[in-house]
């Protein structure tokens, strides 16, 4: 029988763990004021308070939704004949991936916001 490691890319499998976690945490818990420490800062989200507060749910929604298909790429493993170092290569890929869907598709829709 495979172990949870043999069978999944472990990278993508935690970090999709932990973006629905802190998406969860967000959406429950988003910053109430504009600061410069935790939340989804950019220049955009920091320009008012109503892109602010608009913009903490919205990114947790998406910060979820993007850690739910990172589980589902996380067991691509078993479909790609990769070594380790290409597996961890194609996590890093769809990391780094997921973050800038994750910050376009946000920012598309912070335009939106007077």
């Amino acid at each position: 029988m495979n172990t949870i490691l043999e069978i999944t890319n472990p990278m993508l499998l935690l970090v999709g763990i932990t973006f629905i976690i802190v998406g969860a945490i967000m959406y429950k818990f988003p910053p109430k004021k504009i600061n410069g420490l935790y939340g989804y800062r950019t220049a955009s989200s920091m320009k008012n308070q109503q892109k602010w507060n608009f913009a903490q749910k919205y990114s947790a929604k998406i910060m979820a939704l993007i850690g739910l298909v990172m589980l589902l790429f996380s067991f691509t493993r078993t479909l790609l004949p990769f070594d380790d170092d290409q597996t961890a290569i194609f996590g890093i890929g769809i990391l780094l991936a997921s973050v800038i869907i994750m910050l376009v598709i946000v920012e598309r829709r912070l335009k939106k916001i007077p």
